[in-house]
């Protein structure tokens, strides 16, 4: 039984989710924090930074090392998609409970950074499968474009 492969539509939907999610994390904290009268520091107040760097922009520099690099549709790029989606949601949720609990008054059960530093764990081996991914392809011999002539170049 073979694993569908990730492709590059992924890493694209992958981005565009994570700038929605990012965008209305930040929008979150503004009115709930507003709404509890809480002036203090959270967690909340990094959340979108979060998604929008780790998720936006990390998946839209994979978009461009795929690119150049053809990395998806491989076992390996596939495993790092999920590992690094699972690493994001799961520090990123625990991000999220520990600064509600804090704008709420209430303490943060042991538990929750706990299983935020597994989510990090996660995301470190995603990232760490990117880079073993990509130092394979700059292995690879460099693909030359074919010679186009000089009369088809001017019609193009």
């Amino acid at each position: 039984m073979s694993a569908k492969r990730v492709s590059m539509r992924a890493s694209y939907y992958a981005a565009h989710t994570y700038m929605i999610l990012g965008v209305s994390s930040g929008l979150f904290y503004r009115e709930f924090t507003k709404a509890n009268h809480f002036t203090g520091d959270t967690q909340l107040a990094v959340t979108h930074t979060h998604l929008l760097a780790l998720g936006m922009l990390g998946f839209l520099i994979v978009l461009a090392l795929d690119k150049q690099f053809q990395l998806s549709g491989t076992r390996l790029h596939t495993t790092f998609f999920w590992l690094y989606n699972a690493g994001i949601a799961v520090s990123v949720t625990m991000m999220g409970v520990h600064g509600c609990l804090t704008v709420l008054g209430q303490s943060v059960p042991e538990v929750v950074p706990i299983v935020a530093g597994i989510g990090h764990t996660v995301l470190t081996v995603g990232l760490v499968l990117l880079f073993v991914q990509i130092g394979k392809r700059l292995k690879d011999p460099v693909q030359q474009p074919p010679a186009v002539e000089l009369s088809e170049r001017a019609t193009v």
